[in-house]
């Protein structure tokens, strides 16, 4: 019985080995949280196309939007780990929901693997044409009026366009209505049609709607002015140098991913960021590829930005 036991052992070593090896032998699968034309949805079906290339395998951009983009994350950490369901998530989906949803049923720093970090993206604040509002100073004063009616729209607690709203009015100490949906480009239609004041969200979905003049924006996040909408003012020029915020996003796989798929995966992550084709697309879309990229750099940062988020979201009495 012991020798029958070691033969096993050695068996199902030996397929899950050569299973690794084939990676991938079928399709994958990648999991966008958020409704499509979002900025995670955007980047990803950038992304996939150059994956696909190094990977010699069809990548399958799926959105499972819904709550902040726990429904969908959800769905990966519950995917059988065998490196053919990943999930595309970024700052909000990986970290801030923790502290937003006491009961969430997963925890990203324990139930994912980091594969790697592909963008950070700014933030950009901009506002339906039909509001009046013409920069963001006059935003701030509107406000500061009680009984406001001005309306955000947000892509559920957790999302980044929730996070960065809450964060500004938390900094200004005003109130506004958080109009959720499932997705930013669902909210930044009604923006462009003007049925809510404003979106803030990452410059992907936000910049190409302002080039094409249907909102106005009104700021952005960061040190100095984007190249690609140079007449935008920033945060700190607009007197709010507090209102600092990048958004991170990451590509994961369900916990107890053989480690052999995760470095394929790393490797052909890594190989897609200097796709340059790639590289002209972030770059239209102010997207970085950071410096630190890989699976390490990931795990630290989903488990220090949960300690951040967990911070912010009780001094700003964030709720889901």
């Amino acid at each position: 019985m012991r020798c029958l036991f070691i033969a096993l052992l050695w068996i199902a070593a030996s397929l899950t080995s050569a299973r690794a090896d084939n990676y991938p032998d079928r399709p994958i699968t990648l999991v966008v949280p958020y409704a499509a034309g979002g900025t995670t949805d955007v980047l990803a079906r950038i992304l996939a196309k150059a994956l696909a290339a190094e990977l010699k395998q069809t990548v399958i951009v799926e959105n499972v939007g819904g709550a902040g983009g726990t429904i969908g994350t959800q769905r990966v950490v519950r995917a059988k780990p065998d490196g053919y369901t990943l999930n595309f998530g970024n700052m909000g989906s990986m970290a801030a929901i923790v502290p937003l949803y006491p009961n969430l049923g997963f925890d990203p720093r324990k139930d994912l693997t980091g594969i790697g970090v592909f963008a950070n993206v700014p933030m950009m604040l901009s506002v339906s044409k039909k509001s009046g509002i013409e920069n963001l100073s006059q935003l701030v004063e509107r406000l500061k009026v009680p009984n406001n009616r001005i309306t955000f729209g947000q892509s559920g607690a957790g999302s980044t366009a929730q996070l960065a709203a809450a964060m500004l009015l938390y900094l200004t100490q005003t109130n506004a209505m958080l109009v959720p949906y499932r997705g930013s480009g669902p909210a930044i239609q009604d923006l462009i049609a003007g049925n809510i004041d404003a979106v803030i969200d990452q410059t992907v979905t936000m910049i190409p709607a302002h080039q094409n003049g249907l909102v106005r924006a009104i700021g952005v996040t960061g040190p100095q002015r984007l190249v690609q909408a140079p007449d935008v003012p920033t945060f700190v020029e607009s007197n709010l140098p507090k209102f600092d915020l990048q958004v991170w996003n990451a590509l994961a796989a369900p916990a107890g991913t053989p480690p052999e798929v995760i470095a394929r995966l790393e490797a052909a992550l890594a190989k897609s960021l200097e796709n340059e084709d790639v590289k002209a697309r972030f770059a239209e879309l102010a997207a970085q590829a950071p410096s630190a990229q890989g699976r390490t750099a990931l795990q630290q940062l989903i488990n220090s930005e949960v300690d951040r988020w967990s911070i912010i979201v009780k001094e700003a009495k964030l709720e889901p």
